[in-house]
């Protein structure tokens, strides 16, 4: 993986004068204590607990950089529930490269959504696929689509990819994002997957324990609570069942 490729976001800052004295924001530790984060290596990964951030911190560098809170490219304008927080308002965006013409977010739980507004917008002129069938396919399948149909180089934003995927599709992902950093592009991926963020060369971003920090693939919860289960499962069974009987 090239971590020395410009990027289309280096970094983003939070302008905390923008933000609402009462905004929720403001409680949330590793947003509150947020006031830049810079982009070294062609994947970033975020990750933590459920509630730390980390799925509001990208969506709020989506949409800083002009992507529509619920998904999709750069020229997908829909919405069905107004549920975007102010963050995006607050971020500055610093740019390397001009704005990625083949680039997506996407946000697990609005992907019916997503794929309801693509029949509309049919396929993206950078797109090697057409988006007319997702929802003929399975929820995974159609997810694995939607990733695998820009190979263009661009600006890939990622929440939670791998919760329609199979063990052995998120390794497809996993391939689809190196072959992409490969060739240029630049993804930034909220997640819990193991799988994805034993990705070598990528950077992880640890969300939990306040501020937002650098940690290695083995000291993340994904992989230590993973790691536990598999190895010694009897044990962390007895205790977890014991504990709840």
């Amino acid at each position: 993986m090239d971590n020395t490729t410009l990027r289309f976001i280096r970094s983003v800052s939070v302008d905390w004068t923008a933000m609402p004295e009462d905004s929720y924001l403001r409680g949330i530790p590793a947003i509150s204590t947020l006031d830049s984060l810079t982009f070294d290596a062609s994947v970033t990964f975020l990750v933590g607990e459920n509630g730390t951030g980390k799925s509001t911190v990208l969506e709020g560098i989506a949409t800083a950089y002009g992507f529509n809170g619920e998904g999709g490219t750069l020229n997908y304008r829909f919405s069905t529930y107004d549920d975007v927080s102010e963050l995006g308002q607050a971020l500055s965006v610093a740019r390397e490269r001009g704005k990625a013409r083949s680039s997506y977010f996407f946000r697990a739980e609005s992907f019916f959504n997503l794929a309801t507004a693509a029949l509309k917008y049919g396929p993206s002129p950078r797109s090697t696929a057409s988006f007319a069938n997702l929802h003929e396919q399975s929820h995974g399948e159609s997810f694995l689509s939607f990733f695998n149909a820009f190979e263009s180089e661009g600006l890939y934003l990622m929440d939670e990819p791998e919760s329609a995927l199979s063990a052995q599709r998120q390794l497809s992902l996993l391939a689809m994002i190196d072959e992409g950093a490969v060739r240029g592009s630049q993804f930034i991926i909220a997640t819990h997957s193991p799988i994805l963020l034993g990705l070598p060369g990528a950077t992880i971003l640890d969300f939990d324990n306040a501020p937002i920090h650098p940690c290695a693939y083995e000291e993340t919860d994904a992989y230590r609570i993973t790691e536990t289960f598999i190895n010694h499962r009897e044990s962390v069974l007895h205790h977890l069942l014991r504990e709840q009987g």
